[in-house]
């Protein structure tokens, strides 16, 4: 019976191996196989790309390669796409990228890529864009790029190359977009380039390029964009440039041009002229400006005589520049006369440093208008006195928009993020996250042009102008940085994320450009497409990348089924009663491993009987948090000892990952400013976290002053949980074999003790730091998903998903201007960061420190403000380290005066000093029950933060 059985089963698995052979006969042609392979072998970080290894790449979905979804006339699968954006890749640009010869985009933007571009890149006759901006790429552009047919899009800016602009370029008659800028590109632009009848945008700012400007440049019929700021011409601006009918932005800025501004009048729709820093002589021409103008910058020049009448009564104007130069008359009172401005609009008058005699007309000039006259001889006169001063800068830190308010909605409810623009109040949903950036806009303030922008962006991707949430900063060029969330649409209960079809939709219109150009907007570039966890398989990755069965192959098994279904089912019947028999023991071998390797010394083994005991059988009473991860209870052990449970809900992913994680990691760390590992229970499916008890809770609810914490926290309080927090990170980044960066600081992870001594807690999302390869060399960052938790998120690790030291940093400043003003960091769509910025640079910074901590030492609080907003640069390099931040608190601690440090002696000493208590009743408090536990994932009350991920 066994032998019949046996023989069944082999003519069965005959069946099925035929069948699958002809359902996979539609495979990836053998020349892009291959090309692929050496490809993967050019970088030098491989495993970026580790699923390249299995499976053939159209059917086995390998990262980034997309193919047609048909066989085309030889009877194979051809790739269609390479989307390799942002996957910290680093290595060379293979030849073998010339060997696709139905590719019609190659992406490989926002990686480490060094060496030179590929001729062999000029073969790829299909290709429509051409994405290499943001590597390190160096050497010269080849001639081959410029005989490609069909090229739409070349982006090439944010690298490293040097030479000229080929003059084969010229015959790119199909290409819209030259996106060529900050490089080191030199010689003359190529008047050549006059041929080209679709271009639409052309950016070659920052580079090297000398020469004169080409006057063959105005025979462009379709361009909109001349971006040249920042190179060494000679000579003037060509006058034919007036006859640009199309243009949109004339910018440049800082070229070393000469002579005089030729009359511009004849663009119709110019509304962004950006001339400044040059050394432009004569009279400004009393030129006809377009309604449509935004911005006007001669500043820096060495122009004479008055301000032309043609830039009085421009209804849309939000910038004039005319400081440094030579110009005299008076400021017609005109030019913000006869404008309604409503409450986001503003006009800035920068007239500093001419030779103005006053103001002509009426000195009535609106709040929305900054004039200033400094360094002008009409300053003398008391009645502009007002207008003697510098300028309001632009506050270049995190902005946000305004949308509705999600502050009364219930934190522990959400496991992702409640949606601010939902019509349902408290719609708890996971958001797409998204890093954009307009490249060259033609405005100079935004928030006049919010209710347009969002109109724009949402009608493009099809989606409810509710749907989409952003913050934004101005950047260098200046480029408009955006950091959107799109949120999915409610329609039933419990539908709180999108399907993968609409992701892939919404992620195909970022990375094919298929949002149209707007005209004032410009250009735009996606900076990275970020997936929470309920997407994250939705697009193949290295860790979620299936390797599936084709179309062709389940047609094949279709057509086999029906001709040997009886074997087959025989054959699948046995095969999945073994598979199922083959996961049981794996499942059970692995728990058995699991087991063994948590036997960890220090770290005790709790029983499950011992947990059910402690909580009174996991009774509601005893709860005292919840989240993603799970519930968090408070219990007692039979000898007295009061703990904190950490319970991982049933299918629980995460916990699973967390689990292991925290123990491995704090089972090894011993540091008095770290929350202590008591034990874990791994038991009848169940995997339980036990840590020591913290019975003041987390520092947000002391700063938001609950009704179980109503005494505030004084300053040296603050201070000493500041000093203390840092002490416990730095020994993570230095002290730890190996170092750790925790990347989830925030002030709901900070506990308290009963002496206040605060405690970093909740390892789950924490990553070793690498450490030293074969040379000896340290590399600076570790590349990983964006995980962490809103307002707290480092911006550098959010874009590049390279993880440091600096991203803790800027977390923990972000908990320091939390214990400065008591704000939360994001709160009715105001980011704190953004906030005390505003209030430092004009001077005001004591009106958003928290007046619940009452009197407070000045000088000690302005420093301590001073490194909160170095904590919080932009530029990781710009922030200072964690053993800068803990010595520049003690220095801090030094200066507080003794009375401010005068406290009970139950509270102990620390660093030296006696130190302040927040209350006497402070330290008799009940044990800790949260009562804002939103994004927190520790021992006293923890919710895990899911989103960005």
């Amino acid at each position: 019976m066994s032998k019949l059985r046996f023989l069944w089963v082999v003519i069965s698995f005959l069946v099925f191996v035929l069948v699958v052979v002809d359902g996979q006969s539609n495979s990836t042609h053998p020349t892009e196989v291959t090309a692929l392979q050496l490809i993967r072998e050019s970088f030098n970080d491989p495993d970026t790309l580790s699923n390249w290894r299995r499976g053939d790449p159209c059917q086995s979905n390998w990262t980034g390669v997309l193919c047609f979804n048909r066989t085309l006339d030889d009877g194979y699968l051809h790739v269609r796409e390479l989307q390799l954006l942002s996957l910290n890749l680093s290595g060379t640009l293979s030849p073998a990228f010339g060997r696709f010869a139905n590719m019609e985009i190659l992406d490989v933007m926002w990686n480490d890529i060094t060496g030179s571009i590929p001729k062999e890149i000029g073969e790829l006759t299909n290709l429509r864009l051409l994405l290499l901006n943001g590597n390190e790429l160096t050497g010269s552009l080849p001639e081959e790029i410029g005989y490609l047919p069909n090229l739409d899009r070349i982006q090439i800016d944010q690298n490293h190359i040097s030479g000229p602009i080929p003059t084969s370029f010229a015959n790119l008659n199909k290409t819209k977009h030259f996106h060529m800028n900050n490089n080191s590109l030199s010689g003359q632009i190529p008047p050549e380039l006059s041929r080209l009848p679709l271009l639409v945008h052309m950016l070659l700012d920052n580079n090297n390029l000398s020469g004169t400007l080409p006057p063959e440049l105005s025979q462009l019929p379709q361009l909109l964009i001349l971006q040249l700021d920042n190179n060494h011409f000679e000579g003037g601006i060509p006058s034919s440039y007036s006859n640009m009918q199309q243009l949109l932005k004339l910018s440049l800025r800082n070229c070393t041009l000469e002579g005089p501004i030729p009359d511009l009048s004849g663009i119709p729709k110019l509304a962004y002229i950006d001339l400044s820093n040059n050394n432009l002589n004569g009279s400004i021409p009393d030129m006809t400006l377009s309604n449509d103008t935004t911005t006007i910058d001669l500043s820096r020049n060495l122009l004479t005589g008055p301000i032309p009448r043609g830039f009085s009564g421009l209804p849309n104007l939000q910038r004039l520049s005319l400081f440094n130069n030579s110009l005299n008359g008076t400021v017609s009172s005109n030019i913000w006369q006869n404008r309604t401005f409503n409450s986001t609009e503003r006009l800035i008058l920068d007239m500093q440093n001419n030779r103005f005699s006053g103001i002509s007309g009426s000195i009535n000039i609106p709040t929305n208008v900054n004039l200033s006259l400094q360094g002008n001889p009409a300053c003398p006169n008391d009645s502009v006195a007002d207008y003697c001063r510098s300028p309001s800068a632009i506050v270049n830190s995190l902005q946000s928009v305004p949308s509705n308010s999600t502050e009364n909605c219930p934190p522990q409810s959400c496991p992702y993020e409640y949606a601010p623009g939902s019509p349902v109040p408290c719609f708890c949903a996971a958001p797409l996250l998204i890093g954009y950036r307009l490249k060259s806009p033609g405005i100079s303030d935004f928030p006049a042009y919010f209710y347009s922008f969002e109109v724009y962006l949402t009608s493009g991707l099809k989606i409810n102008q509710y749907q989409l949430d952003l913050t934004y900063e101005w950047q260098k060029g200046p480029r408009l940085r955006m950091y959107l969330k799109i949120f999915p649409v409610y329609t039933v209960p419990g539908s709180n994320t999108f399907n993968r079809s609409e992701v892939l939709r919404i992620r195909s219109m970022f990375t094919q450009w298929e949002i149209p150009d707007s005209e004032i907007f410009g250009p735009y570039e996606l900076l990275n497409f970020t997936l929470l966890d309920p997407y994250k398989d939705f697009i193949p990755t290295p860790t979620s990348s299936s390797s599936g069965i084709s179309k062709g192959a389940v047609a094949g098994i279709v057509v086999g089924a029906i001709v040997g279904a009886v074997l087959l089912s025989a054959f699948v019947s046995l095969y999945i009663l073994r598979f199922h028999r083959k996961k049981y023991h794996a499942i059970s071998k692995k728990r058995r491993i699991s087991r063994a390797s948590l036997k960890i010394e220090g770290v005790k083994s709790f029983t499950y009987e011992e947990m059910k005991h402690a909580t009174h059988n996991f009774d509601v009473s005893s709860e005292i948090g919840q989240g993603g991860y799970g519930k968090v209870y408070k219990g007692v052990f039979t000898d007295g000892t009061v703990v904190a449970i950490k319970r991982a809900q049933e299918g629980s992913l995460q916990g699973e990952k967390e689990f292991l994680t925290e123990i491995e990691l704090l089972s090894r760390l011993h540091h008095r400013n770290l929350v202590s590992l008591l034990g874990f229970c791994d038991e009848e499916g169940e995997q339980m976290l036990v840590y020591e008890f913290m019975s003041n809770g987390t520092l947000r609810d002391h700063l938001s002053v609950t009704e179980k914490y109503k005494e505030s926290l004084s300053f040296a309080m603050r201070l000493r949980v500041a000093l203390g927090s840092s002490k416990g990170i730095l020994y993570l980044h230095t002290e730890a074999n190996p170092p750790i960066f925790h990347r989830d600081i925030k002030a709901t992870n900070i506990l308290l003790d009963s002496k206040f001594i605060a405690k970093v807690a909740d390892f789950g999302l924490s990553r070793l730091a690498p450490v030293a390869d074969m040379e000896g060399i340290v590399p600076g960052h570790v590349s990983t998903v964006v995980k962490g938790t809103p307002g707290y998120l480092d911006p550098e690790y959010f874009l590049t998903h390279k993880l440091t030291d600096k991203s803790d940093v800027y977390s923990l400043g972000v908990v320091f201007l939390e214990l400065l003003t008591g704000m939360h960091p994001i709160t009715h769509g105001k980011n704190i960061v953004r906030e005390v910025n505003i209030a430092y640079r004009s001077g005001l910074i004591f009106s958003v420190i928290d007046s619940k901590m009452g009197s407070y030492p000045s000088e000690c609080v302005e420093k301590f403000v001073t490194l909160a907003l170095k904590c919080c640069k932009e530029e990781t390099d710009e922030r200072p380290s964690m053993a800068e931040v803990v010595r520049e608190l003690e220095n801090i601690w030094q200066m507080m005066p003794e009375s401010e440090l005068r406290t009970q002696d139950s509270l102990g000493t620390d660093h030296g000093k006696n130190v302040s208590s927040p209350s006497s009743s402070s330290t008799t408090k009940n044990p800790y029950v949260s009562s804002d536990i939103s994004g927190s994932d520790l021992v006293s009350g923890v919710v895990p933060t899911i989103a960005p991920r």
